[in-house]
């Protein structure tokens, strides 16, 4: 890992440089073209970043004042817990900085604002074809066996 890397919560100033990480997060995704999300969508995606009373909370990693990755995250109640758990939804690497410990560093990150905020428990989900991805998720938590179910409303 490359230590010129840094770790902080995204600002208003970063939309700029956020702006294609999500898109190229969404893309991975399948999110593109005639499939992406609506504008709307993405305007108030990063609203709730800048609203303090949101529950959604998002990080960039930075090499100097360059914007390299993302990772967005929330808490939210369990039935099995006493305290909230963290959703790690967005994890995004842009793709030359890749293989250089960004993802784990910002998964990290994401581990210590859970631990600070008391949630119990972080977790997230990714696509069975995400080799690269699920190699370092392997490293860093878990895999339980769950397969994720979803209907569209």
């Amino acid at each position: 890992m490359n230590s010129r890397y840094s770790v902080r919560a995204v600002t208003q100033a970063d939309y700029a440089q956020w702006r294609p990480l999500w898109d190229g997060y969404n893309a991975f995704y399948g999110r593109a073209g005639e499939r992406a999300l609506a504008e709307p969508i993405t305007a108030a995606t990063w609203a709730r970043f800048q609203d303090p009373a949101e529950p959604v909370f998002a990080l960039v990693c930075a090499l100097g004042d360059t914007l390299v990755g993302l990772a967005h995250y929330l808490f939210h109640r369990s039935t099995t817990r006493f305290n909230d758990v963290c959703y790690l939804q967005d994890l995004f690497t842009h793709p030359d900085h890749r293989g250089r410990g960004i993802g784990r560093l910002l998964i990290e990150s994401v581990y210590d604002a859970a631990r600070r905020a008391g949630a119990g428990r972080v977790y997230w989900q990714t696509q069975g074809s995400n080799a690269a991805g699920r190699a370092l998720y392997d490293q860093v938590a878990e895999h339980q066996g769950f397969i994720v179910y979803s209907h569209a409303l």
